[in-house]
């Protein structure tokens, strides 16, 4: 499985998993050895590879012990401390990652809540550790820009260098765009200010600013969703493009709409595409798909193919090979699932995140046909 696949597979499951974890040393087991053991590459049950309650020799408060030592060709390479999943990530709270780091020759330290990973270096002064992150990695929102770094970071492809040099960049990148998505969620006066100067001719009085309070967080939040539709046209293919909505308010296309618009030569196949629009939730449940069969296939082979009637998802864009459909345009939404026989059974959910309560059924068609 490729670093991505292998993310994909922990994200679903501590998003199937974590509701029902209440203790530290539960998240530990189910989500932080996961990802040392599945995603980095480690083998947890080596000690020659990863060290449990590792206590350095000198230089520490007596009895104080890091959660995981990370061993790369003899040496204790990347540090790791957990707390409990939700629980929000503070350093204050984990101050023997500081002082590990300064006495061990590891040069990366992850805090982590089993959830969201941060990893620190030391940019700002040798031997002593950041106190901001240079990667964080949310099993929640997976950055998939950020994979390539992390893969460095494995057993198999260990490249401390080559991580270290890239830190700089990838800190400042990240801290820019976590800036940037607190401005686009709650703008500041300094941002609203800032976008009126720049369409408003005239002096920006606080009426006009209160005005721009709300146009400059609604028109973020359009060009965002134009720019996820305008990836998502890509990814689908010209066929599912033509019929994705342009904005996060499109005015609903009706047959009388198209019918008039339609040219006299066009044919039904031709009109019967026109009429397909696929909706924001039809991808969100697509793209829920992917990510719970990705454990069992490449994601790249796992396509989509809407219909006026139903989304489907479908193995190697094959119609022999439904994995599943989307019966989202109605009052009551189902998922379609397959057995062997390709025999299909509509499922009631409620919204699409309902799809993970049927991850088993969905890895199982898909295990029939590579079978």
């Amino acid at each position: 499985m490729s670093i991505n696949d292998r993310v994909y597979e922990l994200a679903t499951k501590v998003r199937q998993q974590k509701a029902a974890i209440e203790t530290e040393e539960a998240t530990k087991n189910a989500f932080v050895m996961p990802f040392i053991g599945t995603v980095l590459g480690y083998d947890v049950f080596n000690p020659s590879e990863v060290i449990p309650e590792f206590t350095a020799d000198v230089g520490v408060k007596k009895g104080e012990k890091i959660d995981y030592a990370l061993v790369h060709g003899g040496q204790v390479q990347i540090l790791v401390e957990a707390k409990k999943v939700g629980q929000p990530l503070r350093l204050e709270h984990s101050s023997q990652l500081f002082r590990y780091f300064a006495v061990t020759n590891a040069r990366v330290a992850v805090l982590t809540n089993g959830e969201v990973y941060e990893f620190y270096t030391d940019l700002d002064a040798p031997n002593k550790m950041d106190a901001k992150p240079f990667l964080v990695l949310d099993l929640a929102a997976v950055d998939v820009t950020l994979l390539p770094e992390l893969a460095k970071l494995t057993r198999e492809s260990f490249d401390l260098d080559s991580v270290i040099n890239a830190a700089g960049e990838l800190k400042y990148i990240g801290q820019i765009k976590r800036a940037l998505a607190t401005e686009f969620r709650t703008p500041s006066t300094d941002w609203i200010k800032f976008f009126a100067s720049r369409v408003y001719e005239k002096n920006v009085t606080s009426k006009v600013r209160e005005q721009f309070e709300t146009l400059v967080p609604k028109a973020a939040t359009q060009f965002l969703n134009e720019q996820v539709n305008a990836r998502l046209k890509t990814a689908l293919g010209d066929d599912a493009a033509a019929s994705l909505p342009a904005s996060a308010e499109p005015a609903p296309a009706t047959a009388v709409d198209v019918e008039d618009a339609a040219p006299a030569d066009e044919t039904e196949e031709t009109r019967s595409t026109r009429l397909v629009v696929t909706t924001d939730e039809e991808i969100e449940g697509f793209q829920i798909v992917r990510a719970i069969v990705c454990s069992e296939v490449a994601v790249e082979r796992v396509a989509a193919r809407d219909t006026q009637t139903y989304f489907g998802v479908l193995l190697d864009d094959n119609n022999r090979r439904p994995i599943a459909r989307l019966w989202f345009n109605r009052a009551q939404k189902y998922l379609g699932v397959f057995d062997e026989n390709k025999s299909e059974t509509r499922l009631p959910i409620d919204s699409p995140q309902d799809i993970y309560h049927h991850a088993d059924a969905l890895r199982k068609t898909v295990a029939f046909y590579l079978s």
